[in-house]
């Protein structure tokens, strides 16, 4: 009986060394005939299909240059050079860039023992997939339109970071809270934002409209499972300084590099739920995170999750460094924007059949996410958060009360916002607008000003700038603009707008706009991005959820760069999405170097 339990215990564990290896030392294919290196791997970490590596099969390389050879007479060739770390990392070339259901031409140069080396190799890729489908579906992928494309950007990327809802919404929920005095037919939905998931659809475009990588939604989600680590939204992509990307979706936060390897996945710190919108690397290698409280104690008493709320700092092994409680920092009764949101899109809780109409101030709204003011309700709505080291500072977006910055010791060093509202000694760190002369700019309390200024309303993405000529930048979504909705839904409009901010005058300056103009036509309620980018002195902007409230077509995600000087539009694609009233978050310009050059 022992020696029979033992042979079955060796048997089993044989079983699984041997599935182990096999799995792990899966053999490619051969060389392909007159090259130097070894065989080719397509999709190596089974999470992106457009991507492979090229064995080094136990030889070196240097100075290794990739081009990946466009489709067709009009197709983008990506090129690229692959450093000695991303070499040794994948064991071999990373190839990024290939197009889906084709026959991929693909040269390599470098060097192998002092000689210049030239290899084509032709990979074959599948097709890419969307695994959930549902009746809203227009179709089974995003359906990139190319509208216009500047020769001297055809070599542009754009990493489109999206999702789409399942069809039934979300199946999970935290514990249900409302509160003592709530009259007994007050709504009762979760406590926290549980709920906020949607399917992950993150991908590569190039200037053609063609998918150039896919990160498969399965990766990091499952919807048909009942399992909170791989439910949310993954979202707040940013770069690191090692070439990777961190990521938060739910319960967890990520690191990835773009040949799909993970690389990092961490659990929130013990007491922490519900992160979404954004994660910003400081130059300590730590990770600010966005998320909220669980049990958290209310100065009345109750207990409640909070939603969207709080700031962590962790280190890259997960331990919680810091944290900024925007409940204690902040005034969470403060409701000037919030009682008159409109219910149509808040934020992502999309629900086009409640367009125009606006939240009440209620006393009695149950906590969950949902808005209202007080610790348990989505009173701030951070949707992004950045680091300032000049003074070891973070600056957030607060969707529901402004842009401020908040320094180490939790005190609010100012904040972008109307005037109106403000109490508590927060009324002394409002900016005071100012022209191009520095003569004050006169606004109104709600935030109607004067001259050439504009405050943000609803904004995401307040960023650092290096422009030099402003340091912030912000997509002004202008859903609630001077805290009222217009008479017309049509007079609604967005804007992407840079300030400069003088924190010894304490005043803020208008340097860059673009946006009224272009009116309803690029009107995106919510989400959306903004960033300076350096290389071709333009403002590329994405515009995620314009036509929301069309409910007969897709949303459209608008990629845009425009002329820093002159504003000219010198890109424009627009990415429709796969159903009705389903937003995108944000895009980025994707650089092949920044992630296999090192």
């Amino acid at each position: 009986m022992f020696k029979r339990s033992v042979t079955a215990a060796a048997i089993g564990l044989a079983l699984f060394a041997s599935a182990a290896v096999q799995a792990e030392s899966f053999p490619p294919a051969p060389a392909p005939a007159g090259t130097h290196l070894g065989g080719v791997i397509v999709n190596p970490y089974g999470h992106t299909p457009l991507v492979a590596v090229i064995n080094r099969d136990g030889k070196d390389a240097q100075d290794i240059h990739v081009t990946v050879h466009g489709r067709g007479d009009k197709g983008v060739d990506i090129s690229y050079d692959v450093g000695k770390s991303a070499f040794l990392t994948h064991d071999g070339i990373p190839v990024f860039g290939l197009y889906p259901n084709h026959k991929n031409k693909v040269t390599v140069t470098y060097k192998q023992d002092g000689k210049q080396i030239k290899d084509t190799y032709t990979i074959i890729t599948g097709a890419i997939s969307n695994s959930y489908i549902d009746s809203r579906n227009i179709s089974a992928l995003p359906t990139p339109h190319v509208v216009k494309v500047d020769p001297k950007f055809k070599d542009r990327l754009y990493f489109v970071n999206s999702g789409t809802r399942p069809q039934m919404g979300s199946d999970i929920n935290w514990v249900m809270a409302k509160p003592k005095n709530a009259s007994k037919t007050a709504a009762n939905p979760s406590g926290g934002s549980v709920p906020f998931q949607t399917v992950p659809l993150n991908y590569v475009l190039d200037t053609q409209g063609e998918f150039r990588w896919w990160l498969d939604p399965e990766a990091v989600f499952d919807a048909r499972g009942i399992d909170l680590a791989k439910r949310g939204y993954a979202m707040g992509f940013r770069p690191t300084k090692s070439g990777t990307y961190t990521f938060v979706q739910g319960q967890k936060w990520y690191e990835m590099n773009f040949m799909g390897k993970i690389v990092g996945e961490h659990d929130l710190p013990r007491g922490y739920i519900d992160m979404s919108h954004a994660s910003w690397e400081m130059p300590n290698g730590h990770i600010l995170l966005r998320a909220a409280k669980a049990n958290y104690l209310r100065p009345d008493g109750q207990k409640v999750h909070t939603v969207r709320d709080h700031i962590l700092e962790v280190d890259r092994s997960g331990n919680l460094v810091d944290v900024w409680d925007l409940n204690k920092i902040l005034d969470n009764t403060r409701d000037d924007l919030i009682k008159n949101l409109d219910l149509g899109a808040v934020c992502m809780n999309v629900d086009v059949t409640a367009a125009g109409l606006k939240v009440a101030n209620e006393p009695e709204a149950p906590f969950g996410d949902s808005p209202g003011v007080g610790a348990g309700r989505n009173w701030a709505h951070v949707n992004s958060v950045s680091y300032d080291p000049e003074d070891d500072s973070i600056i957030i977006s607060a969707r529901h009360q402004g842009v401020m910055k908040i320094g180490r010791d939790k005190q609010v060093k100012w904040i972008l916002a109307p005037s109106t509202g403000w109490k508590n000694g927060l009324e002394k760190k409002l900016l005071k607008p100012v022209d191009k002369n520095g003569k004050p700019i006169k606004c109104s309390p709600n935030g109607e000003c004067e001259g050439d200024f504009d405050f943000t309303y609803t904004q995401h993405a307040a960023w650092p700038s290096h422009s030099g000529r402003g340091n912030l930048t912000v997509f002004d979504n202008g859903q609630i603009r001077y805290y009222d909705q217009p008479a017309l839904p049509e007079m609604n409009y967005s804007r992407i707008v840079e300030y400069k901010i003088d924190p010894k005058t304490m005043t803020v300056q208008q340097t860059w706009a673009v946006g009224k103009d272009k009116g309803y036509e690029w009107f995106a309620p919510i989400t959306s991005n903004v960033e300076w980018m350096k290389d071709k002195d333009t403002m590329m902007a994405f515009w995620g959820s314009v036509g929301i409230f069309n409910q007969k077509i897709g949303t459209i995600g608008r990629i845009s760069e425009m002329d820093y000087n002159t504003k000219e539009l010198k890109v424009q694609i627009d990415v429709n999405n796969d159903k009705p009233a389903a937003t995108h978050y944000q895009a980025h310009v994707f650089d092949p170097a920044h992630s296999f050059s090192r």
